[in-house]
């Protein structure tokens, strides 16, 4: 290689790295600022309300003020500037505005060394403290399990009935024609603008009337007669599926069902994973149907109703509330990032392929 050509690709490769730093920086800038909120919550939630309204305690983790333990009693330390020049943590044994006797914690034994000066312009001491128990006090004032198996009912057999429901419609709208198909796709389609409030005062009236009202069945069976949303991906991922192979099981004898369950479904789980986890987070958050038509039954309410509660009964220590959101997202977190790689595949499938 000549040396005009070295000269060529040393830069070249300069560029492509310097490029390479500044595309890391910005997305881990990015990153931060995405996870801010997380880590305020963490950072929150393991503070007790004396290191929340301390205004001199580091910010970014727990502090208490430090103390030792001197004949019984607990000594503030401070950060005092000695004569030599020097800075030394030192327990406050007795003080006054003028003079200030310290105990060497090093040294206990020591005489006491006497300070000049107001003692209220020291630095404290801080050493880390988290309070870990907030997290014990949220879940049982919470009582997180009861909250916990309502939600996963809820939303557990909720998606089981909204995915399969919408998987059949999905399928009869991808696979077969028929007249008025594509009417009826855009009515179902132009559902999805429709607000919940619209349909409320209805629907209320007809279930409190099959006596359905404080039970977990409003919540649960309407999921099992589909939804658009989830129809529209489902159908937008079915129709990317070469209809030769549905051709090809049809002359081996197989009906639309065994095609459906041996063919499509197979070559279908990225979506179904996209749909699944949709479903399953819009119903673990869902807070207003729970709360209208479960009100009056406590013992019914999923995790979204008793946090809120918990909210209001702890609205002046947010310590106890950062911690309870903390441990309500516990499994929604874990289930994402086991299914991210299946998830993300059935979001660009079904949402940018088409």
């Amino acid at each position: 290689m000549s040396n005009i050509t070295r000269a060529y690709y040393l830069p070249q490769r300069q560029r492509n790295l310097l490029n390479k730093v500044l595309i890391t920086g910005i997305g881990l800038f990015i990153l931060l600022i995405f996870l801010a909120p997380l880590g305020y919550m963490v950072t929150t939630g393991i503070k007790s309300d004396s290191q929340i309204s301390d205004p001199d305690a580091p910010k970014f983790w727990p502090h208490s003020p430090a103390t030792f333990e001197y004949e019984g009693a607990a000594l503030p330390l401070y950060q005092v500037p000695l004569p030599d020049g020097t800075e030394r943590e030192l327990a406050a044994l007795k003080k006054t505005r003028a003079m200030t006797q310290f105990i060497d914690p090093a040294n206990p034994g020591a005489a006491p060394i006497e300070w000049e000066g107001n003692w209220r312009q020291l630095e404290p001491a801080y050493e880390a403290d988290p309070q870990w128990d907030n997290f014990m006090t949220a879940w049982e004032e919470l009582n997180f399990p009861r909250l916990f198996r309502n939600s996963l009912i809820i939303a557990g057999i909720g998606t089981f009935g909204a995915v399969t429901s919408s998987l059949f419609v999905a399928y009869g709208f991808s696979r077969f024609d028929f007249r008025g198909k594509n009417v009826l796709f855009l009515v179902l389609i132009g559902t999805i603008i429709l607000p919940v409030q619209a349909t409320l005062i209805p629907t209320y009236i007809l279930y409190a009337r099959i006596g359905w009202t404080n039970t977990f069945l409003p919540l649960i069976v309407p999921h099992f007669f589909a939804n658009a949303y989830n129809v529209f991906l489902l159908r937008q991922y079915f129709m990317q599926i070469p209809r030769e192979m549905d051709e090809a099981a049809e002359i081996d004898g197989a009906s639309p069902l065994q095609t459906l369950f041996r063919v499509i479904l197979p070559q279908s789980i990225p979506a179904l994973t996209a749909v699944c986890l949709f479903h399953f987070f819009f119903a673990w958050n869902d807070f207003f149907t729970p709360l209208v038509y479960l009100v009056s039954r406590p013992e019914l309410w999923p995790l979204s109703v008793g946090l809120q509660r918990f909210n209001a009964l702890y609205g002046q220590q947010p310590n106890l509330i950062q911690a309870g959101a903390l441990i309500t997202l516990v499994l929604p977190v874990v289930v994402f990032f086991l299914a991210q790689q299946i998830f993300m595949q059935g979001v660009v499938f079904t949402g940018v392929e088409k």
